[in-house]
């Protein structure tokens, strides 16, 4: 087994997710000297190497296929074995998204090792890696660490800061021929739902209704406060079954789980399944006309007050102070 920090890479339309430059921050933080490999799976998707190099890889394996155009269980797990075959790493990393969610444990299968998903931190003590992960729907914290075999970690999008990019940073770029076979799920067509241009998973500002907005109409203040801020819109699962929203938007226990640095709360009661999908957030703003609403206890801010006057005001003051003339 070399010294080896193997980092799996997501594509989403052509571009790198956030959460691939996080990785590679997350691989430096375990490599202690090891070399971080930054690993590209798809359809033409060479052109994103450089990226990976300028974010800290020291070299970068391309597994350019059509069978991989579209993600599908099979055809990634066996591209991402056969790497793994071939660069024997003694750590392997990726993100915790649909994505890292469906392929990890089988890989880890595959492999006879241990694996820590959903980890929020990573620190060193001496040879070991030790990596903090939420439990009881982010009421507690725990360190865990593997004491034999391979690393292998999933990270929780928005809580690894990327390195600083870096121009000048060169790396080898190696193009891996993998064999795929017997693919039993065929993509013959993508249809997006739209949630926005801003990717809820990733989002570094959400703005979330709940049933307090009423109906569909009553996300449009959100969606402008949003847009306002760059940020995205998301939901409570009691606004999704009320039929305001798509369930794309979902955030929570059953939904996503999100640790933006600003989370507004709109309309929402705090319910224990809504919370444990925000409240790693670094600053959480409740809006709700109940005082006693359960979210203001985890809430930095809260203003207590009707959503349809308050969001519109705080949208306008917000143009005001950003010098933002239009919202398209």
């Amino acid at each position: 087994m070399s010294n080896k920090v193997l980092v799996f890479s997501e594509v989403r339309d052509g571009e790198l997710r956030n959460v691939s430059i996080e990785a590679i921050a997350a691989g430096k933080m375990q490599a202690d000297g090891a070399e971080v490999v930054g690993v590209l799976v798809g359809e033409s998707v060479a052109h994103l190497s450089g990226s990976l190099i300028n974010y800290g890889a020291d070299r970068v394996v391309v597994v350019n296929h059509p069978d991989l155009k579209n993600y599908t269980t099979d055809g990634y797990q066996q591209a991402y074995m056969q790497v793994i075959e071939s660069e024997n790493p003694n750590f392997i990393i990726m993100g915790h998204t649909a994505m890292g969610k469906d392929l990890s444990p089988r890989i880890a299968m595959k492999l006879k090792a241990g694996l820590i998903s959903d980890a929020i931190g990573i620190e060193r003590d001496g040879s070991d890696v030790i990596f903090t992960r939420p439990i009881y729907s982010g009421k507690a914290f725990e360190k865990k660490r593997v004491r034999d075999g391979i690393v292998f970690a999933t990270i929780r999008p928005n809580n690894i800061a990327p390195l600083e990019k870096d121009v000048t940073r060169e790396g080898e770029v190696v193009h891996f021929n993998v064999v795929i076979q017997d693919i039993r799920t065929v993509i013959q067509n993508v249809i997006r739902k739209a949630t926005g241009g801003v990717d809820l998973s990733e989002a570094k500002i959400i703005v979330s209704g709940g049933r307090g907005v009423k109906d569909s109409e009553g996300f449009k203040p959100l969606q402008e406060l949003a847009d306002v801020l760059g940020g995205a819109v998301g939901a409570s699962r009691g606004a999704c079954d009320a039929g305001y929203c798509d369930y794309a938007l979902q955030i929570g226990q059953t939904g996503k789980v999100v640790t933006p640095d600003l989370y507004f709360a709109i309309g929402i009661s705090g319910a224990i399944q809504h919370m444990a999908g925000m409240s790693n957030s670094k600053v959480i703003v409740a809006i709700n006309k109940d005082p006693e609403a359960p979210i203001f206890k985890a809430a930095d801010y809260g203003i207590v007050g009707d959503l349809f006057e308050i969001v519109p005001i705080l949208t306008e003051e917000l143009k005001n102070a950003l010098n933002v003339k239009a919202v398209v």
